[in-house]
């Protein structure tokens, strides 16, 4: 099985069980993932950061973009980021499921970006179920905000800080609170 295929796989909306050809590919990456983030965090320069996301994410990261550690993520291969993109101290991305970043996006301290569940029913809850989070350009995820699985942020959209977002943000919008729901339009 290739990466594609396994992105493929947990992206397809059915629950992964731990077993899966799919967890095979992703595991060695996650060891080289686990061993990066600990240079990134190590790292007291943001173009070493910068670079070491780069190595991360399988992609080369724009020169625009900056990442103040410490940051976590279990895989990296399965996110991309735009240019002009801010991501503050001590995010965690879980991204599996796919994260996708556009252009000029802020992000603040202790944001969490989660792909990934588990199944309610024992039997399978070992397994994985993974969906996509989309951040839109000229987004703002404020100070400790949780984005869950299968969540689109629209342009221009703010989330309030410490808002957990179970449901897609429209564009040009403002929500907070847990969950998260409309407060503002904006202008």
């Amino acid at each position: 099985m290739t990466l594609a295929e396994a992105y493929a796989r947990f992206n397809s909306g059915e629950v992964i069980p731990p077993n899966d050809p799919a967890f095979s590919v992703v595991f060695p990456i996650v060891g080289e993932t686990l061993r990066l983030i600990g240079k990134l965090n190590a790292s007291g320069d943001i173009g070493e950061a910068r670079q070491i996301l780069s190595q991360i994410l399988d992609q080369e990261v724009h020169e625009s973009t900056t990442v103040f550690p410490p940051f976590t993520t279990n895989f990296g291969r399965f996110t991309t980021i735009g240019k002009n993109v801010f991501i503050n101290h001590g995010c965690s991305f879980l991204d599996l499921g796919g994260i996708t970043i556009e252009d000029n996006v802020l992000i603040g301290p202790q944001v969490k970006l989660v792909t990934e569940n588990h199944p309610l029913d024992p039997a399978t809850r070992k397994g994985l179920i993974t969906k996509p989070i989309v951040i839109k350009q000229n987004a703002w995820i404020g100070a400790g905000a949780t984005i869950l699985p299968g969540v689109t942020i629209g342009e221009n959209s703010v989330v309030a800080a410490g808002a957990v977002v179970s449901k897609d943000v429209p564009d040009n919008t403002v929500v907070g609170g847990i969950p998260a729901k409309f407060l503002k339009h904006i202008d």
